[in-house]
């Protein structure tokens, strides 16, 4: 089929997304003439090349490089998309910046977006670039004027996720779905068992019968179109908290002319996006869809994510996602407080970020959390940083590391730049020394360092006894793995920096006065894998806990608790099982909470011993005796480090935050605070 001619877009025009593709199957027969903006090929295995795409402008056509879309691009382009006459049907479309193949992801999933009530397919416009490089995506289009019932637009989709499934049955398919395009994802998973799916579920239309929609619903058939424009709930109903009416003195919300004003020629494009005889249509579907749906979730057994505003005041989405996740045999949830219904096109909030905080990319049938992994952005390392910020703020964690030739220097020049590397050290109490040490050797080198984690941090069960359910995914995000065999191989293989703490949640977690004691196996567990892949492994040390905190109930004291058993079952009654075969101290490997009282802080110190060589040596340490050697040589400089630095920060004379801080006064806060000489 011959493309469509594509027009040049103005410099000084916001930018809109323009159609790339219609896939030939199963919904050949159902395109339309699109718009000269827009291209269209003959299918999803030939696309048109994409054109250079303008970047992203202000409304008074400055140029923002980097900037990305947000409700205005989205106005303008959804108006754009439906000003020609349509009838329908629904039919997919992708965007062009997720046309192009050149950057993605070997393998990437599909990832289908079905829309909320404008039916529009660009509630992901902020999100296409980062989805683009992982998902092959595409977006369902619903005409304005299109009025397919719910059952028939599910029987679409289920087509095009049998076809997807066809194609790459190795693969998941991904159905992002808003508030009835949820619904119409769960409709699909509760037809298709057998398909392997993954839900992304944006504030779900299940709750609209205990919602304001349906009061909204029966009042739209009272007001003359385009004033359904104007009430205050419809209003929310399309942008969230961007057009979110604020309350006056007297509690009454604010005029519709103060409003317009300044909205006017969005509101303009609304007219055309979601007209009256549109809008009452759409709501008959959600009560359709919610009451479909609601009946069939015992059948649902594909992987799913709720995300779930806080600040929804059209839909209950907090609770909601909690029933949900009840209900439904595979779902987590994920709750942003301050977000809105619109939380899609919502500055704050990114969904490549949740995905993967989450746990939630995979590109096969299970997740890889080594060959899945995709790195942190600039941005999420910087979320990182900041999550940690008062922490290093107040200990100023001083990095020391040893050169190959024994000389302890102050940074990290004797840190390998190439890997792969073990580091083997010391778990600081609550591993309060993880987030300086990997952010803070990823700033000054370049070194992403993966961590081997307990399996508690990835379990369904920690999740829901956490207060934020979200409360481990910057671990995730940063390279955090569960620690097993496979992955270490994997990551070794693959010539990482990897994490391991010898003495587990056993050092992290440990009881009064025992304090850089190390609660290692007595045989040897990594020595021969790293020797397999030629590792240098680096011991290193961490102190400075003792500076910060003392131990007010430890999990001793914990156990004399009435009713605490209750507690420490929950805890670990999901967990893997990890060193069932070792004995005494080692094996307890439990979760458990610790109450901590804080003191005035003083300073984290870390040093990296002297690299240790494996490479070369693979079958000299398939030797037990000579494995056992090395693993002890190793625990050895472990212990050397900490004795090093506890004696060492005795001489440091800004150990003390109260010292550290009159130096910033008078050298300025950026100045690098002296410590000891090394």
């Amino acid at each position: 089929m011959a493309a469509a001619a594509e027009a040049t877009p103005s410099a000084v025009t916001p930018p809109r997304p323009r159609l790339l593709a219609l896939r030939a199957q199963p919904c050949a027969q159902h395109r339309r003439a699109l718009p000269s903006r827009w291209v269209a090929s003959a299918s999803s295995r030939g696309r048109a090349r994409p054109r250079p795409r303008p970047a992203p402008s202000s409304h008074n056509g400055t140029v923002v490089p980097g900037r990305r879309s947000g409700v205005r691009e989205y106005m303008e382009a959804a108006g754009d998309m439906v000003r020609r006459p349509d009838g329908g049907p629904p039919r997919w479309f992708s965007p062009l910046e997720c046309g192009g193949a050149g950057s993605r992801i070997p393998g990437a999933p599909t990832m289908l977006y079905l829309p909320g009530i404008d039916g529009v397919g660009l509630g992901l416009i902020r999100h296409h670039e980062r989805l683009a490089k992982m998902f092959d995506m595409w977006c369902l289009h619903i005409p304005v004027e299109d009025r397919t019932t719910f059952e028939r637009i599910v029987e679409y989709v289920e087509r095009t996720v049998r076809s997807e499934r066809s194609r790459a049955p190795d693969r998941p398919v991904y159905l992002v779905g808003e508030s009835v395009g949820a619904c119409i994802a769960l409709a699909v998973a509760a037809r298709n068992r057998d398909i392997d799916l993954v839900l992304i579920l944006v504030n779900p239309g299940t709750s609209f019968h205990r919602s304001q929609l349906q009061s909204l619903s029966a009042f739209l058939d009272l007001v003359p179109d385009p004033f359904h424009l104007s009430t205050p709930q419809f209003l929310n109903f399309l942008a969230g908290n961007f057009m979110k009416t604020r309350p006056t003195s007297d509690g009454a919300g604010q005029a519709l002319s103060e409003i317009t004003t300044g909205l006017l020629p969005s509101l303009m494009y609304l007219a055309d996006i979601l007209p009256k005889e549109s809008i009452v249509w759409k709501m008959k579907m959600l009560r359709t869809a919610s009451s479909y749906v609601n009946s069939r979730l015992h059948a649902i057994k594909a992987q799913t994510l709720v995300l779930a505003s806080g600040n929804d005041e059209l839909l209950a989405s907090r609770e909601e996602g909690e029933r949900l996740k009840g209900t439904l045999q595979n779902c987590r949830i994920r709750h942003f407080r301050d977000n809105g219904h619109k939380i899609l096109l919502e500055d704050e909030f990114d969904l490549v970020t949740t995905i993967k905080g989450a746990g939630y990319y995979r590109r096969t049938r299970q997740t890889d959390f080594v060959s899945d992994y995709l790195p942190p952005t600039p941005d999420e390392l910087e979320k990182a940083i900041d999550r940690d910020r008062v922490l290093t703020y107040a200990t100023d964690p001083v990095m020391l590391s040893t050169r190959p030739d024994g000389k302890i220097v102050r940074g990290l020049a004797g840190l390998p730049r190439e890997g792969p590397v073990l580091l083997v050290g010391y778990h600081m109490l609550m591993g309060f020394e993880l987030g300086p040490l990997v952010t803070g050797v990823l700033r000054s080198t370049g070194i992403h360092i993966r961590g081997l984690a307990h399996p508690f941090m990835f379990s369904k069960t920690s999740e829901q006894l956490m207060p934020d359910s979200s409360a481990h995914d910057l671990h995730r995000i940063m390279g955090a793995v569960p620690v097993t065999p496979v992955n270490f191989y994997k990551l070794l293989s693959e010539k990482q920096f990897v994490l391991l703490y010898p003495g587990g949640a056993r050092e992290a977690l440990h009881r009064k006065g025992e304090e850089y004691k190390l609660f290692w196996p007595e045989q040897s567990e990594f020595v021969r894998m790293a020797s397999r892949f030629g590792a240098t492994i680096i011991p290193f040390g961490a102190v400075g806990e003792d500076d910060i905190c003392d131990m007010l109930l430890d999990y001793n004291d914990l156990l004399k608790l009435p009713f605490y058993d209750v507690l420490d079952k929950r805890l670990n009654e999901d967990g893997l099982k990890l060193r069932t075969d070792s004995t005494g101290e080692i094996k307890n490997q439990g979760m458990h909470p610790v109450v901590l009282t804080p003191k005035v802080p003083g300073r984290f110190y870390f040093v990296f011993g002297k690299p240790i060589e494996t490479r070369g040596r693979e079958k000299e340490l398939k030797d037990k005796e000579k494995a056992q050697h090395l693993y002890l040589h190793v625990k050895s400089e472990v212990e050397s480090c900490l004795k090093y630095l506890k004696e060492k920060r005795e001489e440091d004379p800004y150990r003390s935050i109260l010292h550290r801080l009159l130096y910033q006064a008078a050298n300025g806060s950026d100045a690098e605070i002296p410590t000891f000489e090394p």
